[in-house]
């Protein structure tokens, strides 16, 4: 059993309109799609489960105009981040692209997560022949990038989808400049400064790049106890 970490970024013709929201404007910082379920072809309809950091207000206000979505029903977890399940008519955009996973044996392994220009990671198991038909089978007006590809095994999967591109970028001058070595060789100031950015934010963004990969961490390998339902899972 293969599996293949791909990220898939589709012109703007195909977005969806919370895809389209995500890239013009600066609203959600971050949003993965955790489960899906399609109804029968004759009904058309879908059901999606969200975890989205965002400011809350403007992302209804879109959400509400989305001429799709039949309902949906949103539980916030804080001020910044919220859960939304959503019933939506399926586009026929989507239809399109999704054609390419029809017919084979393969299975999409939540969370899918969508950066900052609505592209979104996705990992998908099946045999080697699927895997690449898939890909095949992919519209040429998507871009395609086969980020990593081998046995699947679940233990060793990438958690670098739970980081925004910027706080990816400051992890890596994080390790290029020594911030991360034990003693530390260099601070937030030689961050900031291979960033061109304050040392704030630098922190900040530090900050929850290591927070959100402690928290996958833990999630995936730690000892299973009750659900604060006050917080994050």
């Amino acid at each position: 059993m293969k599996y293949l970490d791909v990220r898939l970024s589709q012109p703007d013709w195909m977005l969806h309109p919370m895809q389209r929201f995500i890239r013009e404007g600066d609203a959600v910082h971050y949003e993965e799609l955790r489960a899906w379920n399609l109804a029968a072809r004759e009904d058309a309809l879908e059901y999606e489960l969200f975890y989205v950091e965002a400011k809350r207000e403007p992302y209804v206000e879109r959400l509400e105009a989305v001429e799709s979505v039949r309902w949906y029903d949103l539980t916030p977890i804080d001020s910044d981040s919220f859960y939304v399940s959503i019933c939506q008519e399926t586009r026929e955009e989507d239809v399109r692209w999704r054609e390419a996973f029809a017919a084979l044996n393969l299975v999409v392994v939540p969370p899918v997560v969508y950066d900052s220009e609505a592209a979104f990671y996705m990992t998908v198991v099946g045999s080697s022949d699927d895997l690449q038909a898939m890909l095949d089978g992919l519209p040429d007006s998507i871009d395609v990038t086969v980020r990593a590809i081998g046995d699947y095994d679940r233990r060793h999967a990438p958690i670098t989808g739970e980081l925004t591109d910027r706080q990816l970028e400051a992890v890596e001058a994080a390790v290029d400049v020594g911030y991360f070595e034990v003693p530390r060789d260099a601070g937030v100031d030689a961050v900031a400064d291979a960033l061109d950015c304050a040392s704030s934010t630098a922190s900040m963004l530090l900050q929850k790049a290591q927070a959100r990969v402690m928290r996958r961490l833990v999630r995936r390998y730690g000892r299973e106890k009750p659900i604060d339902n006050d917080r994050e899972p």
